[in-house]
């Protein structure tokens, strides 16, 4: 009886070790960051050909992932009417940056500058 006491005390101390060191790992884990651009593309061509394929690799590259890149838009209330939505997660808003100042995305950003009217924001996520 004794031998079974000290196991079934082991393995709740097991239990309690091991879900508070999950807690400690979410509680320092940094929140997903969320970059949202609005783009109104201008020069069609040059965008689709000199921009999207070097920004597509960027971003994956710069460890970011589309969750929305462009597709239908409705509006549901106010007066907005966006041409192309993108919608990017990164890791943290320090990835996010880094992406958008790297040097691979350098030349592919001035080329959406000069082929699109583009707002974007960053976001933190939950």
């Amino acid at each position: 009886m004794k031998t079974r006491c000290t196991v079934a005390l082991s393995v709740l101390a097991g239990v309690a070790v091991g879900a508070a060191a999950v807690q400690a790992l979410h509680a320092q884990a940094k929140p997903p960051a969320y970059v949202i651009a609005e783009i109104d593309v201008t020069n069609v061509e040059p965008y689709d050909k000199e921009y999207v394929p070097p920004a597509a690799k960027a971003v994956t590259d710069g460890g970011g992932k589309y969750i929305v890149r462009g597709g239908a838009t409705e509006v549901l209330e106010g007066d907005w009417n966006p041409k192309r939505i993108v919608v990017l997660q990164f890791d943290s808003m320090e990835r996010a940056k880094e992406w958008l100042n790297c040097e691979e995305y350098r030349e592919p950003r001035k080329m959406r500058h000069r082929t699109a009217k583009t707002r974007m924001i960053l976001l933190e996520g939950l």
